[in-house]
């Protein structure tokens, strides 16, 4: 699929709504990884900075993550509607002037949040591991088969 060129968008951003649309329809499902740079620019008939500049649209829209050397990832919740569902931000309440009020048990402080955060990224970087894992078996077992 080259750009279309009765689209007045620019090329990014029709393989942005393309790759987007796949997500939301579950074709991309969470977790799975996307296309590299290179089979995007053959997709879709566009250079190479074309093709990161429509996934550094889609990680910034929450629809994708990257893991460095590895590649680029669906996120882990879409919702129903294929609407991203984000791990909300805490941040500790703000303490008033004299006070030494500690957060109660139903308010996660910063540094739990950040703790998850950091346990989310790591399960990522894994997932990526695992998929990578996978491509070399199924390879290897076609191999097998030869």
């Amino acid at each position: 699929m080259t750009p279309s060129t009765h689209d007045a968008r620019p090329p990014y951003q029709q393989a942005a709504d393309a790759l987007r649309s796949e997500i939301k329809a579950g074709k991309l499902k969470p977790g799975e990884q996307l296309p590299s740079h290179r089979e995007l620019q053959e997709r879709f008939g566009i250079a190479n900075m074309t093709a990161r500049s429509a996934l550094r649209v889609l990680r910034e829209e929450g629809f994708i993550y990257t893991v460095q050397g590895r590649g680029s990832y669906v996120v882990d919740a879409i919702g129903p509607s294929g609407e991203v569902i984000e791990a909300k931000r805490y941040t500790s309440p703000q303490k008033t002037a004299g006070t030494a009020e500690a957060p109660t048990s139903t308010e996660p402080t910063g540094t739990l949040t950040e703790a998850l955060l950091e346990v989310r990224d790591q399960l990522r970087t894994l997932n990526a591991e695992v998929q990578t894992l996978k491509r070399e078996v199924a390879e290897l077992k076609s191999r097998q088969h030869s």
